[in-house]
């Protein structure tokens, strides 16, 4: 996997099949895992998992497209791709998640533009913006009442 990030400015990182990699890995750019990685964490601008790809870690990245395996949670910025054969066991943030027919997926999806914020609080903050109280309609209607008796 090849991105350009600007005008020849090209990323190009593989842990390759067969290779097994442990640690904690920061990168500034692409990566993509063919063979192993397990660690304490690992950061990428645009992560790639390989159909053979295995992670066990948490991940923080910009983007995420998954093939293969993950135990670990995926907080992305922009979004998550996980293609038919991908596996995951963990919890994932993102603001888009795409995921396609045949995929496992085991925890938690968290998906909203402001990752800050809690989706929660969101959801349940636009619930109760103009909610009606049912109380303060029967206590009007009752009070309309009584002026008309």
């Amino acid at each position: 996997m090849a991105i350009v990030k600007g005008a020849g400015d090209l990323s190009n990182n593989v842990i390759g099949e067969k290779s097994y990699f442990c640690g904690s890995f920061i990168i500034n750019g692409s990566l993509r895992i063919d063979g192993c990685f397990e660690g304490k964490n690992l950061k990428a601008d645009q992560l790639y998992i390989g159909v053979d790809g295995k992670v066990k870690t948490n991940i923080e990245a910009v983007s995420v497209i998954v093939e293969g395996l993950i135990m670990g949670n995926i907080n992305a910025t922009s979004r998550v791709l996980l293609m038919p054969t991908a596996k995951v066991y963990g919890d994932i943030r993102t603001p888009e998640l795409i995921i396609q027919n045949g995929v496992l997926l085991e925890g938690r999806c968290t998906i909203a533009n402001d990752l800050r914020t809690s989706a929660g609080d969101v959801i349940k903050a636009e619930y109760e913006k103009n909610k009606i109280n049912p109380d303060e309609i029967f206590k009007s209607s009752e009070k309309k009442i009584k002026r008309e008796i």
